[in-house]
């Protein structure tokens, strides 16, 4: 998950069914964003019904795994007990990194749908290609593109809002550290007798 997500090029138009998921994806997505995740959601669908939710939870929960399909995925596998999950079908906001996606194909997921591609680390097509992998035994079917723009604008703020905090709190160091620096210079703290020389007659 980076802040390099862009919108895919052409993408082809989407079923009302899956704008549906995806929308929910998106709510998911936002969810991540009030708790200081990378705005990344994802949903499991099956026949139409949304059988598990997940937003990124990495920082959150201490958990480099935490990753918005895997949490999805594990809900959804024991909901249903089973870690298989071959009717289902797997919408999430950006394109899977390589984690992700090989969590995917041991589930057997039917279909996995991404709206933005990641230039940086999405393993569909973007980076590599781990769904068209001919070594694996497993392959699932891949589409991406669907509701690009929205999710990758959400990214976009996320990270230009998290880049002003940051020059926030710089420049905010630098005024303290200025301020610390003018006051070492000691002023008016000089007792009464260090005014006058020691040869000077007293008063």
């Amino acid at each position: 998950m980076t802040e390099h997500a862009s919108t895919a090029p052409d993408a082809p138009p989407c079923s009302p069914a899956d704008d549906y998921a995806m929308r929910l994806a998106l709510d998911q997505a936002h969810n991540a964003w009030l708790v200081g995740e990378v705005p990344v959601g994802a949903v499991l669908m099956r026949q139409g019904q949304v059988i598990a939710t997940g937003y990124n939870r990495p920082i959150t929960t201490h958990d480099p795994t935490a990753h918005a399909e895997i949490v999805a995925l594990r809900h959804a596998a024991q909901l249903l007990g089973n870690y298989r999950l071959p009717e289902c079908e797997l919408f999430v906001t950006l394109e899977p990194c390589a984690m992700c996606a090989m969590a995917m194909m041991h589930a057997r997921l039917k279909r996995v749908v991404f709206a933005a591609p990641d230039p940086k680390t999405g393993v569909a097509g973007s980076v590599l290609n781990l769904f068209g992998e001919r070594q694996l035994n497993h392959h699932t079917c891949i589409q991406g593109g669907v509701l690009a723009e929205p999710a990758a604008q959400l990214l976009r703020q996320f990270f230009a809002e998290r880049r002003a905090a940051a020059r926030q709190r710089r420049d905010e160091r630098r005024a303290a550290a200025a301020r610390s620096d003018d006051s070492s210079i000691p002023v008016g703290d000089a007792s009464p007798l260090d005014f006058f020389p020691k040869d000077f007659p007293s008063l």
